[in-house]
């Protein structure tokens, strides 16, 4: 909980009005300025860049935190499937034990192993799935087993050491850039001139003339005990239930249960959040309702009342028509 509290208070920092990022502005110009550097150092050949035998479309962000990187992953290997092309995907495995690494992951892996986000990656998608820190190892390692013609990397977009072949860069509408400042003074992990160097910006919640629009949209609630068991989200409306999320911005999966009509109470955690059963006692019998992320670390001691909320990304027409424009483009 001390480390959600910390996230808190750099959000509110971050993303609220408080001046109290004004004594780290050295520290974030020096910060911004290392990570132009490396950039500059990998665009001219100073440091390697290694190309695989397929290509590579990377999701990212240039801020920290959840800004729906992993929906729009899984939203590409879906719709490539259906074009007919093959696509693996590869993830960092963030805070995963693994003794070595990489690691294919599968829908059974252990999460606190190999990390939630490769697991419902795997889960999610008919694609294989490697998850390791060094994209290049991760990427030979998946090739190896399961030719491509796509690997789609997910939050990789300062990953330079592996050849971009396409850059997509998501970005929340509601909190936008914050502040504008880089780490550790704002939430930026490079300055906002990188945006427009990426091929593709998808803006979540809403959109503009420069930017691809992706919603988000929950689909039927499924319980954490047994997921064939569904209800639509609306029928929790009328009673009182909690929401829990350990994700990059609570505030979003809340604001989605608000606007499908529920009244809730809620429990922000911080990301990536380590749930232990004592977590979620809330001392009544109201229906839990948590992220699917946050569901695959709650299911060795989920409750019957425990239910997940998966989202779909709902992208306009135009990116994808922009998307395979690229790919058959490069195959010429």
């Amino acid at each position: 909980m001390k480390r959600a509290r910390w996230e808190r208070r750099l959000q509110n920092i971050w993303y609220g009005k408080s001046s109290a990022y004004i004594p780290l502005l050295p520290l974030s110009w020096l910060y911004c300025t290392a990570a132009t550097i490396r950039r500059l150092a990998y665009r001219s050949g100073l440091l390697g860049t290694t190309r695989l035998s397929c290509r590579v479309i990377v999701v990212g962000n240039i801020s920290v935190g959840g800004t729906g990187k992993t929906p729009l992953v899984i939203a590409l290997a879906e719709r490539l499937q259906q074009a007919g092309y093959t696509a693996g995907i590869l993830t960092r495995g963030y805070l995963g034990r693994a003794s070595h690494w990489p690691q294919p992951v599968s829908a059974g892996s252990d999460p606190l192993q190999l990390g939630e986000e490769a697991v419902l990656l795997a889960r999610k998608t008919r694609t294989t799935v490697f998850a390791g820190p060094q994209r290049v190892a991760a990427g030979r390692a998946l090739l190896q087993v399961a030719p491509c013609d796509v690997l789609i990397c997910d939050d990789g977009l300062q990953h330079y050491a592996l050849h971009h072949d396409v850059e997509i860069a998501t970005v929340d509408v509601t909190r936008g850039n914050g502040n504008g400042f880089c780490l550790p003074a704002g939430p930026l992990r490079e300055p906002v001139s990188r945006l427009q160097q990426v091929d593709a910006v998808v803006t979540v919640g809403g959109g503009s003339v420069h930017s691809h629009t992706m919603h988000l949209v929950p689909a039927a609630a499924r319980r954490v005990t047994n997921p064939a068991n569904r209800r639509d989200v609306e029928s929790f409306q009328g009673n009182p239930v909690h929401a829990v999320a350990g994700i990059g911005d609570p505030e979003r999966f809340f604001v989605m249960l608000r606007r499908a009509g529920l009244t809730i109470q809620t429990h922000p955690f911080a990301d990536h959040h380590p749930f232990r059963a004592s977590d979620l006692d809330f001392a009544d019998d109201n229906p839990v309702l948590m992220t699917e992320k946050d569901a695959v670390k709650c299911e060795a001691f989920a409750k019957a009342n425990w239910w997940l909320v998966p989202v779909d990304a709902q992208l306009d027409t135009a990116f994808y028509d922009w998307l395979f424009n690229v790919l058959a483009r490069d195959l010429i």
